[in-house]
């Protein structure tokens, strides 16, 4: 499972990767995002390579993810190709609020529940959870394909 964020969502992201490190620890996923690319590696192939592997590709949606020509020129748009042949599932995380409906991956249902974004949330906590059991499943579907 891979990350497709605005690193000014980073905050966002370690708290999602926070709520999903149970499925981490049960074997259920493996995640990855730019920050673990070690210091003299080529970025730009390693982020390639990682997107090209994986399985479950997740958007970490916001106004800032949207402006971003590269999450959304290359990451978002190589990720619905990958999802269109069925090598993989594009999952949106709606993190906060913006007209997200009109992209690409609008289509796509989102997570959390109804969309609704995790900072709209009273209990973000709840909202994580909600995305975490989402992910679960989406993992669980991507495994009985696999066989």
């Amino acid at each position: 499972m891979v990350f497709s964020y605005s690193h000014k969502d980073e905050e966002l992201r370690d708290k999602l990767a926070a709520h999903l490190k149970i499925l981490e620890r049960n074997g259920v996923i493996t995640s990855w995002h730019d920050r673990k690319i070690p210091p003299g590696d080529e970025w730009k192939s390693v982020i390639d390579a990682n997107f090209q592997r994986a399985e479950v590709i997740l958007l970490l949606v916001s106004a800032d993810f949207i402006a971003s020509d590269y999450c959304y020129e290359i990451e978002m748009k190589g990720a619905l190709e990958r999802h269109e042949k069925g090598e993989a599932r594009v999952v949106p995380i709606i993190a906060r609020a913006c007209r997200w409906q009109t992209a690409p991956f609008g289509r796509l249902q989102a997570l959390p529940k109804d969309g609704k974004p995790v900072t709209s949330w009273s209990n973000q906590d709840e909202a994580w959870t909600n995305v975490e059991e989402g992910i679960e499943k989406v993992a669980a579907e991507m495994r009985q394909r696999r066989g």
